[in-house]
C-alpha cells in the first residue's frame, strides 16, 4: 500500500490520452498501475530479482552483490540485507556505500535519489507512491507518486517512513519510527510522526570529538 498524503497538485487532474501509465507514473500524475502492460511487467521483474535476492545465501556474496548490481541499474558497492522489496529498481538510484537493512520496503513509483554513505536501519520504508484522498478515485485504480531526494551520509532509523515529494539534505539522522511528511535541512535530527527537527548537528568542519577516557591503570579505553 502507497503511503496517503494531504497535498494535492494541478497534476493529478484528468491528463490526455496519448500518454502512457508510465509516463504520467514519472511525471506525477495520475495513473493507473495495475492495467498498464508495461507497468506490470517491470515490477515483476523486479519482484523476481527481489524473490532471488531473498532466498539468496547470505553466505554467497557475490550472488547477492551481481542480484543486487542487476535490481539497481549497475550499483557495485551497494549492500542490501534481506528481506528486501522494490517496485521497479532503475527509478531507485543509490551512492557509494549504500546500506539497507532487513526489511526495507522502496516503493520507487517516482525517481528516489539516495546520496554517499546512507544507511537505512530495519523497515524502512520510502514512498514515493500514493493515492487520491477521493474514494471514487481510489477505487478507480487511480494513484500518483512524486520523487524522494535523500542527501548524502543520512541515518535513516529504524521503522522510519519517508513520503513521497520529501527531501532531505545530508549529514541528516531521522530517528526511529518517524514519519517525514516535509522537507528536511541538513545537519538536523528529527523524529516523531509527524517528523520533526529535534537536535541540530554541527557541521562536519565544526564537529569536535572528544577524546575517549582512559583507564589510568591500563590505559585501555573505557568505551566500548
Amino acid at each position: 500500500m502507497a503511503s496517503s498524503s494531504s497535498s494535492s497538485s494541478s497534476s493529478q487532474q484528468a491528463h490526455p490520452n496519448n500518454k502512457s501509465e508510465k509516463e504520467k507514473m514519472l511525471l506525477g500524475e495520475l495513473y493507473k498501475a495495475m492495467e498498464d502492460p508495461e507497468l506490470v511487467q517491470e515490477r515483476r521483474q523486479a519482484k523476481q530479482l527481489c524473490f532471488e535476492l531473498n532466498q539468496t545465501s547470505p553466505l554467497d556474496v557475490e550472488q547477492r552483490r551481481a542480484i543486487v548490481k542487476k535490481l539497481l541499474g549497475g550499483v557495485d558497492d551497494a549492500f542490501v540485507e534481506s528481506p528486501f522489496h522494490v517496485d521497479y529498481g532503475y527509478n531507485l538510484k543509490v551512492g557509494k556505500g549504500f546500506y539497507a537493512n532487513h526489511g526495507c520496503t522502496i516503493l520507487d513509483c517516482h525517481r528516489i535519489v539516495i546520496g554517499d554513505g546512507c544507511l537505512l536501519g530495519p523497515h524502512v520504508v520510502l514512498s514515493a507512491a500514493s493515492h487520491p484522498l477521493d474514494a471514487q478515485r481510489r477505487a478507480a485504480g487511480d494513484e500518483w507518486a512524486a520523487p524522494i531526494t535523500i542527501g548524502n551520509h543520512c541515518w535513516i532509523g529504524a521503522n522510519a517512513t519517508i513520503n513521497p515529494g520529501v527531501v532531505i539534505g545530508d549529514h541528516v539522522v531521522v530517528g526511529a519510527g518517524a514519519v517525514v511528511t516535509r522537507n528536511v535541512p541538513s545537519h538536523v535530527v528529527v523524529a516523531g510522526v509527524p517528523a520533526r527537527i529535534i537536535r541540530r548537528l554541527v557541521s562536519e568542519e565544526e564537529e569536535d570529538y572528544p577524546p575517549l577516557e582512559q583507564d589510568q591503570t591500563t590505559g585501555s579505553n573505557t568505551e566500548s
